[in-house]
């Protein structure tokens, strides 16, 4: 009987409540939309930045992210590598030499990174290969050639075929030197990549800088981060046994890691500012409703029901409501989002931008149950919660009192 009257009462004031519920569905629509896209973006940009270089994880000896020297390393590589792909959720594991050398060609010179990579293991963990504007990627049966970013290319001056002269410090303290031979050029959009990183074969770097047996670092790959993040227990565990550490996308990329957690902290404080003010608008609604219906609740009193039983028909009216609103909100909301889903979207002059935090041009939203529910459902508890209100006002009537509109 309760939901009935509160049913038609909702519809004594059709306009009153369209609005309310326009304003609820909007909202609600705008937070499914909003949240969807958000959290696709933050994980694309991740997992694409990531997959770039860096790897979603990697192994390292101790101390190695405060003193990244050539003497702190690890012994026997492949076989720690092949026992990290035996772990649920890792399926790469690519060894890698990282120097640092002056690079010569002519009377160029630049300082910059010098990878040592095993071609076919590093094609698992870096999408380097698939930027490559010139030229090829390293392949296997490779010993003197060499890869590297555009613009360091263009500040050495060199091109596909050109040789480049490598100087730099062995692991032993003896001066390494080397000439490699450029067969790729790649360019990553990310500038700090392509002007400091050049990749040579594995075999070759550890015979340069006196590494013969060892890597640096074990970079980490899977069909998912968040499949390489589950992992983290089982590979703690391998690293704790062979004395070395593992370090996740976090702490390699705190930039990334904070900015993020920046942005999330941000919109969350717009999303609530959101709720809020629709949890206002919706409490003023019914109150207003409440007030005019004073003389309606006494005469209710006087037949005989009992205050909390108007109570709880006010709260149903507010349930229903919020129900209708947020109900309507989650479905067109969830509507667009799966259409952008398959379409995506397009902005327009922003690709060089983009690129620049590893994202394609076209961004596509992920509807999931949480980015579904999060803002629908934080607006129904914060009607519900402001219901409280109404509700004691009208559990406090007494007969005489609402007879006379107090």
């Amino acid at each position: 009987m309760l939901v009935a009257l509160a049913w038609r009462n909702l519809w004594r004031r059709p306009q009153r409540t369209i609005l309310s519920l326009l304003s609820i569905a909007l909202v609600s629509t705008l937070l499914v939309c909003v949240v969807s896209f958000q959290t696709a973006v933050y994980g694309v940009m991740k997992e694409t930045t990531l997959r770039i270089f860096t790897g979603y994880a990697q192994l390292q000896p101790l101390g190695y992210a405060d003193d990244p020297g050539l003497e702190r390393t690890i012994a026997r590589p492949e076989d720690l590598a092949r026992e990290a792909t035996m772990i649920d959720g890792v399926t790469a594991a690519a060894p890698r030499v990282n120097g640092f050398a002056i690079l010569a060609n002519g009377e160029r010179s630049y300082g910059a990174a010098v990878v040592g990579v095993d071609p076919a293991s590093e094609a698992q963990i870096s999408s380097i290969g698939s930027m490559i504007r010139e030229g090829r990627y390293l392949a296997p049966g490779d010993s003197d050639a060499a890869i590297l970013g555009d613009i360091l290319a263009r500040n050495l001056g060199v091109t596909v075929g050109s040789k480049v002269t490598v100087l730099g410090s062995g692991r032993d303290g003896s001066v390494s030197a080397d000439v490699l031979r450029v067969v790729g050029i790649y360019h990553s959009g990310i500038p700090e990549l392509d002007r400091s990183i050049l990749e040579m074969p594995l075999a070759r770097a550890q015979e340069t800088f006196a590494m013969s047996g060892f890597a640096n670092t074990i970079a980490l790959g899977g069909a998912t981060l968040e499949g390489v993040n589950n992992a983290m227990p089982a590979l703690q565990e391998l690293a704790r046994k062979q004395g070395v550490i593992v370090r996740d996308w976090g702490s390699m990329e705190p930039a990334m890691r904070d900015g993020i957690t920046l942005k999330i902290a941000t919109s969350m404080m717009f999303f609530l500012t959101l709720v809020v003010v629709v949890a206002f608008i919706i409490l003023n609604t019914l109150l207003m409703s409440v007030l005019e219906r004073t003389r309606e609740f006494g005469m209710l009193l006087a037949v005989g029901m009992q205050p909390h039983m108007i109570g709880r028909m006010v709260w149903i009216e507010l349930v229903g409501l919020a129900l209708v609103g947020c109900g309507a909100g989650l479905a067109i909301g969830g509507g667009i989002t799966l259409w952008l889903q398959h379409q995506g979207v397009l902005i327009p002059g922003m690709a060089d931008l983009l690129s620049q935090f590893g994202l394609p041009p076209r961004l596509y939203p992920a509807l999931s149950p949480l980015s579904a529910l999060i803002g629908p459902g934080a607006i129904f508890v914060a009607i519900l919660i402001g219901g409280i209100v109404p509700y004691l006002r009208v559990a406090r009537l007494t007969p005489a009192l609402a007879m006379r509109g107090a």
